[in-house]
């Protein structure tokens, strides 16, 4: 792990770096970035005369005895314009194991030069203020998108959407700071009470901006996944009714009550929404232990759950916000009245999947924030509702104590964008990078 120096600096960061940037190997092209003071003086001894800054141009990449490694297309870019705000080559190379291979072990013979850490480019693009915290999150969210619903919200974040929203709401802070300083300022030289209620109430007005962001769906629905869980009784059709959503066949199905005794997890993307299906226990009184385990673990699922799938009678249904009701077997239940706003669906011919999954679909989406929407993590949230709670501390009357409220909330909102970051929450964010980036 990194060790900060006294001034809490990582003494390695002067280092010039270099890793293999692009995809699985073998490809047709492989970039190799180089980033660090060292950059063009250890690409001149790879590929000799380099070309003017920001152009492909074809050169011979040879070791230090001259002997050819590959040709490549090379590309400078002078700090401070660059991914990582220091000076960065492009190496693009053949795609091969065995040349990536080699051009990497030249780079690492190079004195100066060492292998990145994974996320070390990103990571110093943050330290050179070429993003912030909340940019350089939501690109290590696109780095894990699995869904089209992920990948805009991840990319909104990367964008900077949150970043400029932040930045809004600091520059305002900065004015209402400046404002109570003034009437410290004031009340010293007068000896007299000043009305700040002015200041009160635009410092309001912004905390009720907060407290709506707070309110809004969060991110990490969206990024883990919403959990749907499937309760009912015994031989309801839950099993089937999740293998039919998956599309094969992940639960096993008997006409045994009692089959499924632990919980049967299966990650779904839901026509661009992540989702987890949970089978359960169907939920009955048994002398089995094992069963008892099984049916105490369903009851917590659903207690847990974002969405419940009930397919049970509608007045046994699980006190829950989110709740489809399931008239499940239908093929085999022809006889029966389908219950007023349930769906009625059979695992075995595909009748009303169609149906449930539109219904699915529609309540995923009112529980998570919309992709062109800015959504908080936990960290982000936990800042923000500190300065938040340091704005409703402010007290009519009393300046040092308005101005001490409103240092607090900026010092909040700049650990939110990053101005403020601890190296434990930095090597947290990066140990999800791949390498490279």
């Amino acid at each position: 792990m990194r060790r900060a120096d006294e001034r809490g600096n990582d003494p390695r960061v002067s280092d010039t770096i270099f890793a293999l940037s692009s995809g699985t190997l073998p490809a047709a092209i492989a970039v190799v970035r180089i980033s660090g003071p060292e950059a063009f003086a250890a690409a001149e001894r790879l590929a000799g005369d380099l070309p003017p800054p920001r152009t492909l141009s074809l050169r011979s990449l040879r070791d230090e005895g001259g002997e050819l490694v590959d040709k490549a297309l090379v590309a400078i870019f002078p700090a401070p314009a660059t991914a990582t705000g220091e000076p960065l080559v492009e190496l693009h190379c053949h795609g091969s194991r065995a040349v990536v291979a080699r051009v990497l072990e030249v780079l690492a013979a190079v004195p100066g030069l060492r292998h990145a850490e994974p996320g070390e480019f990103t990571r110093r693009a943050l330290q050179n203020g070429r993003l912030d915290l909340t940019e350089a999150e939501g690109l290590g969210d696109l780095l894990a998108a699995e869904t089209e619903w992920q990948r805009r919200a991840a990319l909104r974040a990367a964008d900077g959407g949150l970043r400029r929203q932040v930045e809004q709401w600091r520059e305002e802070l900065v004015m209402l700071a400046a404002r109570a300083e003034a009437a410290i300022d004031y009340v010293d030289e007068e000896e007299t009470e000043l009305d700040l209620s002015e200041l009160h109430e635009a410092a309001e007005r912004l905390r009720s901006e907060w407290i709506a962001a707070l309110e809004a769906p969060r991110a990490e629905p969206l990024q883990q996944g919403l959990r749907i869980v499937l309760g009912g009784p015994t031989n309801a059709g839950k099993s089937s009714l999740l293998n039919a959503l998956v599309g094969c066949n992940r639960a096993i199905v008997t006409d045994i009550p009692g089959t499924t005794r632990d919980l049967i997890e299966v990650a779904l993307d839901l026509r661009g929404i992540k989702v987890i299906l949970v089978d359960t226990a169907g939920l009955r009184e048994s002398e089995d232990r094992v069963e008892q385990i099984g049916v105490s673990r369903s009851m917590d699922a659903l207690r847990d759950a974002d969405l419940i799938l009930w397919l049970g009678a509608p007045e046994d249904a699980p006190a829950h916000p989110e709740i489809i009701l399931v008239h499940a077997r239908a093929d085999e239940r022809a006889g029966e009245v389908v219950p007023r706003e349930a769906i009625a669906t059979s695992g075995r011919t595909g009748v009303g999947l169609d149906d449930l999954t539109d219904a699915l679909r529609r309540r995923c989406e009112a529980l998570l924030p919309a992709p062109e929407q800015t959504s908080l993590n936990r960290r982000q949230a936990e800042a923000l509702r500190e300065a938040s709670d340091a704005l409703n501390s402010l007290k009519a009357g009393d300046p040092l104590l308005t101005a001490e409220a409103l240092r607090q909330a900026m010092y909040a909102l700049d650990r939110l964008s990053g101005r403020q970051s601890t190296e434990d929450l930095l090597d947290a964010l990066f140990g999800r990078f791949c390498l490279g980036k």
